[in-house]
């Protein structure tokens, strides 16, 4: 139980569920959040929070978030405007709260440096918690959606102990070392 006290977290982003796994979107204003979320919202997943998202921790040090009252179920779409997301895909396409599991960092892809192959584990600081993050580059006629999607799946994967880069790394030593696979 989050300390009453203690006012929550606000960050700028977009906290979905995809999988049952959180995802935090954060990046500049404009990158894409919400134009993501709504594809995964129509893919089956669900919004939490979009543009305000309110973070605590629990006894355990895991983060949650929620959107403020004011504003939750809606998402922000530049040329729409403002959307209802029950309304439009029924209450099943939202959720009150999420346990924040992974942040997904979306950046220009032209400003960063890229994992390319997932060995190096990333943290973003939330509420006085680390929490997994990767950084996604952004480019014109790129799926972020399908890539956020991926993520999530991949990353539990990696919860449940499977990796992988492991196994390629395996199979390409047995391979170098003459092992039949």
């Amino acid at each position: 139980m989050p300390d009453e006290s203690e006012a929550p977290q606000r960050i700028h982003g977009t906290l979905v569920e995809v999988v049952g796994v959180g995802l935090l979107l954060v990046g500049k204003s404009g990158i894409g959040k919400s134009e993501c979320a709504l594809d995964l919202v129509m893919r089956g997943h669900r919004l939490v929070a979009d543009d305000i998202v309110l973070l605590e921790t629990d006894e355990d040090g895991r983060v949650f978030g929620t959107a403020p009252s004011l504003v939750r179920h809606y998402l922000e779409l530049r040329g729409i405007g403002i959307v209802h997301v029950p309304s439009l895909f029924g209450g099943s396409a939202v959720s009150e709260r999420q346990q924040v599991d992974l942040v997904i960092q979306l950046n220009a892809w032209e400003r960063m440096e890229i994992e390319r192959l997932g060995l190096e584990t990333e943290t973003f600081r939330l509420v006085d918690s680390d929490v997994a993050s990767i950084r996604l580059p952004i480019a014109p006629g790129r799926n972020v959606a399908s890539l956020v999607e991926v993520a999530a799946r991949n990353y539990r994967l990696q919860r449940a102990g499977q990796s992988s880069v492991a196994e390629l790394d395996y199979r390409v030593l047995a391979m170098l070392r003459g092992d039949s696979a």
